[in-house]
């Protein structure tokens, strides 16, 4: 494959950064899913403690031959996801970059799948591949389209494109892509802002077959955060002017703004936003979803809790 166009090797260095914080069982798994994968290429795995300090990591593969695991702390950028993935970025020496969260992992056969259609699709400006998100209810297999485009993405997040399953060139995360903005307040919906502005340069090609799994059974440190959920998506729509353009787009944003909102207790802001939502497209779920919240008939976290046991997010 040759991610670059300029007659790179087939099997280019791999770097896969993984932020953690507060995991170590979980982190080593992840970190092991990486370094154990079959690839005849080189893999680096770097893991950015964030807000915690760093601990040694038992990873048997580590000591494979061609396979090298980097340990350090996010004290430079912006404490949080971001920052600490762009910390595993600034510090990452292969050509091609991957993401995974320490509490997923990668399944075996990922790598060499992944840069193989990338060989097929060059002009492609990231390559990704299906999920499968495992909650207490079982598996939940989630195909990723052959392609998806920047229109694509403003219509749906399009939750089978994970960043755990993205892989991207170094070149384009320190160019004209751009690294993961900081700006966002809390991290939140910081990759679905990358993917945003990563399709305007090209599209996002996958494999539908899983090739990661998400572990839903596990505390997401986003759950339950409310303030920060509002603040991440105003703060979308206000870097994202196109979403002006996609009524239907606008009107998931502005839905779980209604939601969010509602949990909040902000009643009147929830309202607005539902109203909003509802105009641009009728029968929104998130808008709906938040009339019994705001009225205090229904708890958020539950509501949230039902829709992901069928391995969905609101």
């Amino acid at each position: 494959m040759d991610p670059s166009g300029t007659g790179a090797p087939a099997s280019p260095p791999v770097t896969v950064v993984v932020a953690t914080r507060d995991r170590p069982q979980l982190v080593v798994r992840a970190v092991e899913s990486v370094l154990a994968q079959r690839y005849d290429g080189e893999v680096e795995c770097v893991v950015v403690f964030d807000q915690s300090e760093p601990h040694p990591l038992d990873v048997p593969s580590a000591a494979a031959p061609g396979r090298r695991l980097v340990v350090t702390r996010n004290d430079a950028r912006t404490p949080g996801l971001a920052g600490a993935r762009n910390t595993g970025i600034l510090a990452a020496t292969g050509e091609v970059v991957g993401f995974l969260d320490d509490d997923d992992e990668w399944l075996p056969g990922k790598l060499q799948a992944q840069l193989a259609l990338w060989q097929e699709h060059p002009d492609a400006v990231a390559v990704a591949t299906g999920i499968v998100i495992r909650n207490d209810d079982g598996d939940h297999p989630r195909p990723a389209p052959a392609r998806a485009t920047f229109a694509d993405f403003l219509r749906s997040r399009i939750i089978a494109v994970n960043p755990c399953t993205v892989l991207v060139r170094r070149e384009d995360l320190l160019g004209r892509v751009g690294l993961v903005d900081e700006g966002i307040p809390g991290s939140y919906g910081e990759d679905y802002e990358w993917l945003l502005r990563a399709t305007r340069h090209g599209d996002v090609v996958s494999l539908p077959e899983p090739y990661a799994r998400i572990n839903w059974n596990r505390p997401s440190f986003f759950v339950g955060r409310w303030e920060g959920i509002v603040a991440g998506l105003t703060y979308l729509l206000g870097v994202v002017p196109e979403f002006d353009q996609d009524p239907r787009g606008r009107a998931r944003i502005e839905g779980q703004l209604a939601f969010a909102s509602a949990a909040l207790g902000r009643r009147r802001e929830a309202l607005g936003y539902a109203r909003r939502a509802l105009r641009h497209r009728p029968l929104d779920p998130r808008a709906l979803a938040s009339v019994p919240v705001g009225l205090g008939l229904v708890r958020p976290d539950r509501l949230v809790a039902a829709v992901q046991r069928t391995g969905r997010g609101l």
